[in-house]
């Protein structure tokens, strides 16, 4: 996001509805300022029952709702709410994060060991003056087949566990991760570019 959007922004009490370091960090590279406000969401919807995209935004807004409920009473209410939430999409398949060590062995082998790309869907809701905006991204990503040692290594880590997809691109993942088509951003957890395309839009009505 570059001036005079930023000071624009800075003016105003934004809040980010995630407790995502990476999310908080690639905002703050920006040069925003914002609070933090984790959600209290139960993500919990039925991933057989919504679309990838659907699916995304709508724990995002689940996010987001939550987030608001607590802060609407506040003397300076937000002016604005961000709220995120990434999977990966395989085979017709829906990756969160892993629950345990074994079910991170078997996304990191499923999304490793057929040659085929699996794809990042990041959903953002935005609640600005009472209105809320929605928007997907996606990107694509191809990974190096790696051994079942590899595997068992790299989950060892620890580094797969909270991740959508069970992995980190800006980690040691990198390491297996071919090329991407898309905004690598958005693979880490916040598709920075399009995010401030859509907040002049919404802000500024453009």
């Amino acid at each position: 996001m570059l001036e005079p959007f930023v000071s624009q922004l800075n003016e105003m009490r934004v809040i980010l509805a995630s407790k995502s370091k990476q999310r908080a960090s690639l905002l703050s590279s920006a040069k925003v300022k914002f609070e933090i406000v984790e959600s209290d969401f139960d993500e919990n919807l039925d991933p057989k029952e919504h679309t990838f995209s659907d699916f995304v935004e709508k724990t995002a807004l689940g996010k987001l709702k939550n987030v608001w409920e607590k802060l609407k009473n506040d003397q300076r209410k937000p002016d604005l709410i961000i709220a995120v939430d990434t999977m990966v999409a395989f085979n017709g398949r829906m990756y969160g994060k892993p629950r345990s060590r074994e079910d991170a062995l078997k996304t990191i082998t499923d999304l490793t060991q057929h040659n085929l790309p699996n794809s990042v869907y990041t959903g953002v809701v935005i609640r600005y003056l009472n209105e809320i905006h929605k928007f997907t991204e996606v990107t694509t990503v191809y990974m190096h087949k790696i051994t079942k040692e590899e595997i068992s290594a790299y989950v060892d880590t620890g580094e797969p566990m909270g991740k959508a997809g069970g992995y980190g691109i800006q980690g040691i993942a990198s390491t297996f991760v071919e090329r991407i088509e898309g905004d690598c951003n958005n693979v880490i957890g916040l598709p920075l570019c399009r995010l401030a395309v859509e907040l002049k839009k919404i802000i500024n009505k453009q």
